[in-house]
């Protein structure tokens, strides 16, 4: 047996000669993607990709070796598809993002919609972003702000999209895939939860309490811990919750939402910070009708479906990296009426402008379906 020294000068001798073949075949992918763009050709050859791999692994009979030479030849290609795609925006033949980019956004007279009631969370960070003299008005449900946006009601829309403790808030995932807007700004609100209770109840009396569902996985441990046997109600808003316990006038009853519906509905607070993780915030987009953002906007939102096919999803993120974009956020959703196939949503980091950003969604864009690109913020 050779030792330990040689065997590595063997593998450095291999290694030198895939790296020359490497980058003789990397030539010859530019040769055809001069070929393709002189003749509109798509970069993605799916067909001619699939029947390569199946011609490299045929005959072979040692599993490791097939899985091996499939991911080996895989990750050639899509190194390949990247260079062209790379071509393919230096000759400015790039994805139309839709978006137009602008100095700044005039807030002056602008109407706003929130979910909810008069105290709601969305409220506070819809006073926090656009100032508290912002002409805004407030909405059942997150579809109805969303409605009002599409109908031109408001010009802009205040939703939750995120919560440091009980994750995202997957309703507003759907409607931003659903509804033709844009993301232009967020706002992050510190969430403190209190007890509210009539002026007459006791933290003992208090027997049902009602809030969002957030809101109260936000206070499980305490609901579980310090009022065990407690019955929970799920309402639409947590302000909506404090104003049904002023108009039950119950002391049995109880609303978990901010300490300023306290003062608007006649309440008193039982106890305060009841959350349980007291570094709790939520995120909240700000959302526009137009798709416009600004040129120093670095956060990226986009969404995506996928064909349900082993290594579809990792070679897709292969994008960011590739580009040097830091992903900071994935999830995913179920399509409706198509059961366990999901649209991936996915924040990262850049600017629409950005020549990174700008390769990367070349190469989304040809290997991803519904590609949808839902603000740069």
């Amino acid at each position: 047996m050779e030792d330990l020294t040689q065997i590595r000068q063997n593998i450095d001798d291999v290694d030198n000669e895939l790296l020359s073949l490497f980058k003789k075949r990397l030539a010859y992918s530019c040769d055809v993607a001069e070929y393709k763009i002189a003749h509109n050709r798509p970069v993605m050859d799916k067909a001619r990709e699939e029947a390569k791999i199946a011609h490299l692994t045929e005959g072979v009979k040692d599993s490791f070796m097939e899985v091996g030479i499939r991911e080996f030849f895989s990750l050639i290609m899509s190194i390949s598809r990247k260079k062209q795609y790379q071509m393919l925006a230096e000759r400015g033949i790039r994805t139309d993002t839709g978006f137009t980019c602008v100095g700044s956004f005039n807030l002056t007279g602008v109407r706003v919609v929130y979910q909810g009631v008069e105290g709601a969370y969305s409220q506070a960070a819809t006073n926090d972003f656009f100032g508290k003299d912002v002409d805004s008005f407030h909405v059942a449900t997150w579809r109805d702000a969303m409605d009002a946006l599409r109908e031109k009601k408001a010009d802009y829309a205040v939703l939750p999209i995120e919560n440091s403790t009980a994750g995202t808030v997957s309703q507003n995932l759907d409607l931003l895939s659903e509804y033709d807007c844009a993301i232009i700004g967020e706002e992050i609100l510190k969430i403190d939860h209190a007890l509210l209770g009539t002026k007459d109840a006791t933290f003992e009396s208090i027997k049902h309490v009602y809030s969002h569902p957030q809101a109260l996985m936000q206070c499980a441990s305490f609901l579980r811990c310090d009022m065990d046997g407690v019955v929970t109600t799920q309402v639409e808003n947590t302000a909506l919750a404090a104003q049904k316990v002023k108009e039950d006038n119950d002391p049995t009853e109880a609303a978990i939402a901010g300490s300023i519906n306290a003062s608007l509905y006649d309440l008193q607070v039982i106890k305060s910070s009841i959350q349980d993780e007291k570094d709790n915030e939520t995120r909240f987009i700000i959302v526009s009708a137009k798709k416009i953002f600004r040129r120093d906007a670095c956060n990226i939102s986009i969404c995506f479906t996928l064909p349900n096919q082993e290594g579809s999803l990792y070679g897709i993120l292969t994008h960011f990296a590739f580009n040097g974009i830091n992903m900071s956020r994935i999830e995913s959703r179920p399509l409706k009426g198509r059961p366990w196939e999901y649209r991936f949503f996915v924040d990262f980091e850049g600017n629409l402008l950005d020549e990174g950003v700008i390769n990367a969604l070349v190469g989304l864009s040809c290997e991803t379906d519904d590609l949808k690109i839902l603000g740069n913020y």
